[in-house]
């Protein structure tokens, strides 16, 4: 009997009930935002500065400590729903532990903001043992041909539902006591993602090829080393993506920076994180087809223009409107990058490649630099302020987009892939 083959239906069953997960995902993260929730509420607890504009890149860099050990370890996994289901429940218990400490207890003090870091930083390692799991399920769940479409679809739901999140992130902000509204907010996240986890029995799954599992860790290295020698395009990537890195400190600092010079109230925050995803979700749509029409490296150019536009109106800011516009551009920038990065991996992977040892590759070997640029912000702004380490910042991500730009070839365009060499199989 003929197996049946993933088709067109097939894709499209998977995209629905994927727009369905995404919208219950980008619902909930409305309530925690690295770039404008999670900031603005460690700045009320009393956090130190370089706590407060790590945010994002701590969020970055702890994702990445497991995704080695979680690629190696998920080779062996059988039965992929059941795999991406039980990765992703590892969020669930800290997001709902904030939700609960924050919305019922309600500590004070100096020490309350040390209380919920603790959980952010194993949220965001929850994160790190799901991305691997989840490369690899996705690609057994959509056509290679329509991935630019797949995943510009799925994230414009993301943020679609965000926009309306961030309209009640606003009024629970405004209506509810600091730190319950913020509490109840992380508890509303901690469902969501249990909502959207419950989704993955409805999938379709493409036919898996039988494959010997690699039970040998120093193999394992020895494929990931191969690839970082033999992949001279791939390397240039990761050079790009490591003075990139100086963007995620950026982003977290963008809103407190905003709330130093306007002064505006904290429920603001709503509307930047509204504001940010319905610039992300059209982003994300508009960006992913035309990364399948002139290749996804030349699309990841224009998303980190869109990263320089929000650090340049954030330091010309004087008044609300320019704060904004901050987050219109940070909105292209995520909704661009969201659909373009992954793309790119898989595209570097190849139809052949293991996609779990690429991402887990470019997380890991960013990971070091987010930390650098956190550590060198945090160091700074108390000595030269927030504007001078913006600008500095700012000029690393101007020669990442210039190596990205000049240096980086398209992966599309290149006939090579990656394939391990016999003695290594």
């Amino acid at each position: 009997m003929t197996e049946k083959r993933f088709d067109l239906s097939d894709h499209r069953h998977n995209l629905f009930y994927n727009g369905l997960h995404e919208a219950f995902w980008g619902f909930g993260i409305a309530f925690h935002t690295t770039y404008a929730v999670v900031p603005l509420f460690l700045k009320m607890l009393g956090a130190p500065p370089i706590i407060i504009g790590s945010a994002a890149g701590v969020f970055t860099a702890c994702a990445a400590i497991p995704q080695i050990s979680i690629a190696f370890l998920g080779q062996r996994i059988r039965n992929l729903k059941k795999g991406v289901m039980v990765a992703h429940s590892v969020m669930i218990p800290p997001m709902l532990l904030a939700g609960f400490v924050f919305g019922f207890l309600a500590p004070s003090g100096p020490s309350a903001w040390i209380i919920y870091f603790s959980c952010f930083v194993l949220f965001s390692i929850g994160v790190g043992v799901v991305f691997p799991i989840w490369a690899d399920f996705l690609e057994q769940v959509h056509l290679p041909e329509r991935r630019g479409e797949f995943f510009g679809v799925s994230f414009a739901i993301t943020n679609g539902a965000g926009f309306a999140g961030g309209i009640v992130v606003k009024k629970l902000l405004e209506s509810v006591p600091f730190p319950s509204n913020f509490g109840f907010g992380f508890l509303v996240y901690g469902l969501c993602i249990f909502l959207a986890v419950l989704l993955f029995f409805y999938y379709r799954l493409k036919p898996r090829k039988h494959e010997d599992v690699n039970r040998d860790f120093g193999l394992f290295r020895r494929q990931l080393s191969q690839v970082l020698r033999t992949e001279k395009n791939y390397r240039r990537y990761l050079y790009s993506r490591m003075l990139l890195a100086a963007n995620y400190p950026a982003i977290s600092l963008y809103a407190v920076y905003a709330h130093d010079k306007l002064q505006f109230n904290v429920s603001e925050a709503g509307t930047f994180t509204a504001i940010t995803v319905l610039l992300s979700g059209i982003s994300s749509f508009l960006l992913g087809k035309l990364g399948d029409r002139i290749g996804h490296k030349h699309v990841f150019v224009l998303v980190f223009l869109g990263y320089l536009g929000a650090m340049v109106t954030a330091l010309l800011s004087t008044k609300m409107s320019h704060a904004y516009l901050i987050f219109v551009f940070l909105g292209v920038g995520q909704g661009g990058f969201l659909t373009t990065a992954m793309s790119l991996i898989f595209e570097f992977a190849g139809e052949e490649g293991d996609k779990k040892i690429y991402f887990a590759l470019t997380d890991t070997i960013t990971a070091p630099f987010v930390v650098f640029f956190i550590v060198l912000s945090g160091i700074f702004i108390p000595i030269y302020g927030m504007s001078m380490v913006l600008m500095g910042l700012g000029v690393f991500i101007a020669f990442g987009v210039i190596a990205l730009a000049f240096f980086t070839q398209d992966p599309k365009s290149l006939s090579t892939q990656y394939a391990p060499p016999e003695s290594l199989m």
